[in-house]
């Protein structure tokens, strides 16, 4: 079964001079049900289904499925989402053998900027580039699905 692993952190700083890539990503959610997401992505004009289960207690690990699909068909599944909508700017940044996807949310998550790594396993090391914050992972308001419904703005 694949999983995801990843930490999550606050960013603090300027990371946007140290990325290589960037994309624009809207988003939205089929399903939030805790525990088992169903989300719609349209990156770079590609369309993409993705499946999550529930996070171990740590919040560090989970199921993932995930598909390409074609434009049309996102844009068409866009429609059938639940209210709520994530815009987001995504910058990679490498440090070290990893790279960090920093998003910088606009909206009503306007102000927001998170960083997560992946990683092989929960205890695999890693560099923290200089802009790495205070660390939310586990933290479920953070969670792309939650800040649907609970927007970074009304914190």
């Amino acid at each position: 079964m694949p999983q995801e692993i990843e930490r999550k952190f606050l960013v603090k700083g300027q990371y946007k001079s140290q990325a290589y890539a960037q994309s624009r990503i809207i988003q939205g959610y089929i399903s939030s049900a805790r525990g088992r997401t169903v989300r719609v992505r349209i990156r770079d004009g590609q369309g993409y289904l993705t499946i999550k289960g529930a996070s171990d207690a740590s919040g560090t690990s989970r199921y993932e499925w995930e598909k390409e699909i074609p434009l049309n068909e996102a844009e068409d599944l866009m429609k059938l989402c639940e209210p709520g909508i994530i815009d987001k700017t995504r910058y990679l940044v490498r440090s070290g053998k990893h790279i960090f996807e920093v998003d910088e949310f606009y909206g009503e998550n306007e102000g927001l900027v998170v960083a997560e790594v992946e990683l092989a396993s929960e205890d695999e090391p890693f560099e923290k580039p200089d802009f790495i914050g205070q660390e939310v992972t586990g933290d479920v308001r953070y969670y792309n699905s939650q800040l649907m419904k609970h927007p970074y703005r009304y914190w």
